[in-house]
Order: structure tokens, then C-alpha cells, then sequence
């Protein structure tokens, strides 16, 4: 079990720290920064952008359009709460599937910055996603439920077909075992057409895996502090 020790970043928000693998959640050039680049802009945004979720998404009381976000890695829970201030800010409606196998203690959950200078209902909602029973879907705001599952990334049952995948496990040299083709394999089968992944690792054998799978890979800018990340489509 880890033991892991929250230190800042460069852009004010948290990091937590594992001297155990020496390894950090998140980049120690600003975490906040780093997830709204590699998930939210690159991943959530690129999606509705390209499949028009900007307007005309409801017709009465029906519900027309909702994104099907999958994320491996849930950790501190900063990939779910920015999807859930985005989908407050540009009301999409979102399904957040989320796997951890270790999932963090309130003792430092409830100690974590994100929520600052954010409405207080957001701090509402960064509680909620923490206290929240574990596999089933929990209704968080009326734009954005989720579901934790708590597995092994190569063991999780895929229940339903994703549009965008945050891949937000610990680098490759830290645990490899979860930078697998099976794992890719099997993500590729249950991304819906047009679906997106995004990762902030841009290792040349992590993108010849995911181009192996079947999806179109591009190296794209990265978040601050890298250089590039990998995004990746499928195509049909």
C-alpha cells in the first residue's frame, strides 16, 4: 500500500507524492494545468467539438446527446472534477466511468486544493465524488454522474462502449503491467466510432500499442513542462 505525501505544484494546485516508486499523480509543473491540457482540452473538449455538442442538445424534456467519459486512474479525482466544471460551464451531459484499484483515504482527499477559487457548490461536488458509493452510477449535478470501479485496470469488465478515454496511469517505468496491448486491445473494442484517448505519454512503444489496437495516433503539444502527449481516434 502507498503512503503518499501531497506537496504543491508549479501552478499552486496539489501533487500527491509516492516515495515508494518515487512517483507523482501529477506533473510537478502545475497538475491543474496539466489535466485541462491532456483531458480536459485535448480529450473532452476535441470530442464534443468534432461531434457537435455544442447546440441544439435537447428537444423538450429528452436528452439527445451524452458523453460516455472512461477514465483509468481515478487517484485524486482532478480528470472527474474538471469534467464536471466543464460540464457545468458548457452543459453537456456526462456518464464518468472511473477505475482505481487503491482508492485515497478522506484524510488527504479532504485536504486537496483543487476546488479554490471555484463556487462553493464545486466543492460540493469534488466531496461528493469522493464519498460516493463505489460501483454503481451516482447522479453528482444534474450534468454529470459516475461510477467508480475499483479493480485492476486489466481486469475491468466493460459494461458499455466509451466516447473519450483519460489514460492517467502511473508512467511506464513505475508500473508497467498497466501499459499493455491487452489493456489497449481491449479499450479499442469498447470505444464507440469517432471515440477519443488521450494520455500524457508520448513513449514510442505506448503509441505503437495504441496504433496496434486500431486507433489513429497523433503526437500533439503537451502541458507544461513536455513536450508532447498522445491522442489518439478511432476510426470506422
Amino acid at each position: 500500500m502507498f503512503n503518499p505525501q501531497i506537496q504543491f505544484t508549479a501552478d499552486g494546485s496539489h501533487t500527491l507524492y509516492i516515495p515508494e516508486i518515487e512517483e507523482h499523480y501529477h506533473s510537478v509543473n502545475g497538475a491543474i494545468q496539466e489535466s485541462l491540457h491532456v483531458y480536459i482540452e485535448a480529450g473532452l473538449n476535441h470530442y464534443s467539438r468534432l461531434n457537435s455538442f455544442e447546440t441544439h442538445r435537447h428537444i423538450g424534456h429528452i436528452d439527445i446527446h451524452s458523453i460516455n467519459v472512461l477514465e483509468f486512474g481515478f487517484g485524486t479525482g482532478l480528470n472527474a472534477f474538471l469534467t464536471i466544471v466543464e460540464a457545468e460551464k458548457r452543459n453537456l451531459k456526462i456518464n464518468y466511468t472511473t477505475i482505481e484499484k487503491y482508492p485515497l483515504p478522506a484524510a488527504i482527499t479532504n485536504q486537496l486544493n483543487y476546488t479554490k477559487g471555484f463556487p462553493e457548490k464545486f466543492q460540493s461536488y469534488f466531496d461528493k465524488i469522493h464519498s460516493c458509493e463505489w460501483e454503481n452510477f451516482v447522479k453528482i449535478s444534474d450534468n454529470f454522474q459516475i461510477k467508480k470501479v475499483q479493480a485492476n485496470f486489466s481486469d475491468f469488465q466493460f459494461e458499455d462502449n466509451h466516447d473519450v478515454i483519460f489514460y492517467d496511469a502511473f508512467a511506464p517505468d513505475k508500473q508497467q503491467e498497466v501499459w499493455s496491448q491487452k489493456i489497449f486491445d481491449k479499450i479499442f473494442q469498447h470505444t464507440n466510432p469517432e471515440g477519443i484517448l488521450t494520455t500524457y505519454c508520448a513513449k514510442g512503444n505506448i503509441r505503437r500499442m495504441i496504433q496496434s489496437a486500431g486507433f489513429f495516433v497523433e503526437r500533439i503539444s503537451g502541458p507544461p513542462g513536455k513536450r508532447e502527449m498522445l491522442r489518439a481516434r478511432k476510426y470506422i
